[in-house]
């Protein structure tokens, strides 16, 4: 898509943030509103959907200009506001225990989510990108009518009667939701600048040992693959609490931030091997992390909380996707990944003891 408009700028950057910056806006605005605590969170759910569905697919629309197109971004970005943050609200409140496990199968599916387009890419029944739009479209339909008619709201909810503006400073008030955000935040950092620069990686190492690779297809497992992770990750906070979990992987995926440089000089298998790993590690903090953020919110407020991070922890993801964007024309391509280490450090120094 983007190499059908002629501008004087890097358009594929802003084709990735526009819909972090819808989403950052989507959330502030559900945050202050605190709608996620005062409403049915799975009618939120399926609205949201539904309308982040409808702007994704009016990228068909013919002779769209490219204002109109980075609009719609920002309107897909906007709407994901009721479903991420939201989905994770809806588990909270069917569990008093056990979060980490809960969150861990959810994250999964929003790491299976965010592969499953490559996967289409390589194995639509066209070489067109609007069959992953109409694909991807349909099944937002479909999972937002899902939530509605299975997933009531759960027994541990407690709805906010009335609007609350100074939530945002009384949650940062509390010392450990700060310092799970703090993690949360250098975590951000690296997620999503390396889930969108998966097939650059990948067409570097391609371009620099002159072979051919299936882009798509391993884009797909190496981002796919984080979902197993999720998922064990929350098997482990069972037994070694959702911090530890956190922790570690922070710790580990960072270290592939700094070693990054070298990875290219490995062989393909090792490679992409390499990269498969790290496709784990990147994101088996997440649940993690949003599971210490809802055990330390005041439980009427857990929505709301986990929303205000997820907006400043997506602000976080442009200015990293960004910078690598910028970068991208200025420095080696196998250096670029060094600056995602960045995000690691700090999230590591915020959440020390």
């Amino acid at each position: 898509m983007a190499t059908q408009f002629n501008v004087g700028f890097n358009i594929l950057g802003y084709l990735l943030s526009f819909v972090q910056f819808g989403f950052i806006v989507g959330t502030l605005t559900f945050a202050l509103l605190t709608l996620a605590d005062r409403f049915s969170p799975s009618r939120i759910f399926m609205i949201c959907a539904i309308l982040g569905g409808v702007f994704n697919l009016s990228l068909l629309i013919p002779n769209i200009n490219v204002i109109n197109l980075l609009t719609a971004r920002f309107a897909t970005g906007f709407f994901l506001a009721g479903i991420y943050p939201v989905g994770m609200k809806i588990a909270s409140d069917y569990y008093k225990g056990g979060l980490g496990r809960a969150l861990g199968y959810l994250v999964g599916a929003l790491v299976l989510g965010t592969a499953f387009p490559h996967f289409i890419n390589e194995f639509s029944w066209s070489s067109d990108y609007k069959a992953v739009i109409i694909s991807t479209s349909l099944l937002a339909f479909i999972g937002g009518f899902s939530m509605w008619l299975f997933v009531p709201d759960g027994p541990y909810r407690r709805p906010v009667s009335k609007l609350q503006l100074g939530v945002i400073t009384q949650l940062f008030s509390i010392p450990n939701f700060r310092k799970a955000a703090f993690g949360y935040f250098g975590h951000m950092w690296e997620l999503y600048a390396f889930w969108g620069f998966v097939p650059i990686i990948l067409k570097t190492y391609a371009n620099l040992h002159r072979i051919e690779l299936q882009i798509s297809f391993l884009s797909f497992i190496i981002i796919g693959i984080g979902a197993i992770s999720c998922v064990i990750g929350g098997l482990i906070s069972l037994r070694s609490g959702s911090r530890k979990v956190a922790r570690n992987s922070l710790l580990i995926s960072g270290i592939f931030c700094l070693v990054s440089p070298l990875l290219f000089l490995l062989p393909a298998q090792l490679f992409i091997l390499a990269l498969c790993i790290w496709g784990m590690l990147v994101i088996s903090d997440s649940p993690q992390f949003s599971t210490m953020v809802a055990a330390t919110a005041p439980p009427e407020l857990r929505g709301t909380g986990l929303t205000i991070i997820n907006c400043i922890g997506f602000a976080i993801t442009i200015i990293s996707i960004q910078l690598l964007s910028f970068l991208t024309d200025k420095i080696d391509n196998t250096l670029l990944y060094l600056f995602l280490g960045i995000g690691p450090l700090f999230g590591l120094y915020g959440m020390r003891k």
